[in-house]
């Protein structure tokens, strides 16, 4: 079984309310809410996931 390795984001607050990216695995990056670790994790491809990152940093998003 793959092992992530989750990092939660700096923009984190102090009660831990943030989500956490593993990209340790080559060809996908996982996110997941830090609150539940055992929980459901979105799968990205390295693509999806820069143009996931390009359209919060703009406020685009295609519909």
């Amino acid at each position: 079984m793959t092992r992530y390795q989750f990092h939660k984001s700096s923009y984190s607050t102090a009660n831990g309310e943030c989500v956490e990216v593993a990209i340790n695995v080559p060809g996908t990056i996982r996110v997941r809410d830090s609150k539940d670790p055992d929980g459901p994790a979105l799968a990205f491809t390295p693509s999806e996931w820069t143009h996931f990152q390009q359209a919060l940093t703009t406020g685009t998003f295609a519909t």
